[in-house]
């Protein structure tokens, strides 16, 4: 289970792109990756979390990086004071899970 005050979440059309975006976030600031979805077609999720700035800081520089790699963020937000019950979507996408 994670226990942050924030989650952070990018999601962008291909595997190099969120790779890229999951680095920047995490140099960029105290978070932790939580995990990623193959969402449809090519699209993928990477969530993180951390303090609400620290997500601010990781999402802001993730959507920065794709952007500079030419490619584009479909969307992105920072989720602050995530409501409990959160927690039974983030944990089927949690590394846990997605790693045999």
């Amino acid at each position: 289970m994670y226990n942050s005050a924030a989650l952070g979440l990018i999601e962008t059309f291909g595997l190099v792109f969120v790779l890229e975006a999951a680095d920047a976030m995490c140099k960029s600031a105290d978070v932790e990756l939580i995990g990623y979805e193959n969402v449809a077609s090519g699209y993928i999720s990477v969530l993180v979390s951390g303090d609400v700035g620290a997500c601010k800081t990781a999402v802001e520089n993730g959507v920065k990086a794709v952007e500079d790699m030419g490619a584009e963020v479909y969307s992105s937000v920072v989720i602050a004071s995530p409501h409990p019950d959160l927690e039974k979507i983030i944990a089927r996408y949690s590394l846990e899970n997605l790693l045999p």
